[in-house]
């Protein structure tokens, strides 16, 4: 269920998202929920990428393997080119 919060705006934005919204045919409203929606989404990809990047540096501080570009790059062509 959804809870009532309020969002103080500065006028100058809250007329931009009305006049966005209005060409979206959409509420002021929907196109905010919508916008903190993919905000939120793309927030939380961030914070998993940066952890996977933190895992991943863990990882090769313990010894893990390493691959040179030139050597990585070969590969990708070759699978590219249909070699496995």
């Amino acid at each position: 269920m959804a809870t009532p919060t309020t969002l103080k705006i500065p006028e100058d934005l809250k007329s931009n998202i009305a006049t966005i919204a209005r060409a979206e045919g959409k509420t002021s409203h929907a196109w905010m929920v919508e916008a903190l929606q993919t905000g939120a989404a793309l927030a939380q990809r961030r914070r998993e990428f940066i952890e996977q990047a933190e895992r991943a540096a863990e990882e090769i501080d313990a010894g893990g393997p390493l691959y040179a570009h030139e050597d990585v790059a070969a590969f990708l062509r070759g699978k590219r080119a249909g070699k496995t």
